[in-house]
């Protein structure tokens, strides 16, 4: 078997995750963030959907991890999602972020918005 290391190029990967944090790119960053091809930010959650708002043309989808357990979005943001053309995937966060970094090792278009478990 042969090993190849991954390397990211553009968007930082998530490093790890834990109680109420990430680790991105070696840093320790508390609380829910987003991670685009614009940069990583700080993220109030699922009441803040103008960081996500603009991603249609950017990105081929976007992961919303739910946290420590799958959740569906609220209907309400699932249909203004929908309306801006957002494409998205529901998972919870441990799924959303090894799939971001999947993706992103790949360099596919991808965002995530994620809350902490």
């Amino acid at each position: 078997m042969e090993l190849n290391e991954i390397k990211f190029t553009g968007q930082p990967p998530v490093d790890s995750y834990g109680p109420g944090f990430f680790r991105i790119d070696n840093e320790i960053v508390q609380g829910a963030l987003i991670i685009s091809p614009d940069g990583m930010s700080p993220w109030s959650g699922l009441d803040d959907l103008n960081p996500l708002m603009g991603m249609a043309d950017h990105v081929d989808v976007v992961f919303i991890g739910m946290g420590a357990d799958i959740a569906p979005l609220p209907k309400d943001i699932a249909a203004k999602l929908e309306e801006a053309r957002v494409p998205y995937e529901v998972m919870n966060s441990a799924s959303a972020c090894r799939t971001y970094n999947i993706l992103l090792s790949e360099e596919r278009r991808v965002a995530l918005a994620v809350l902490p478990v």
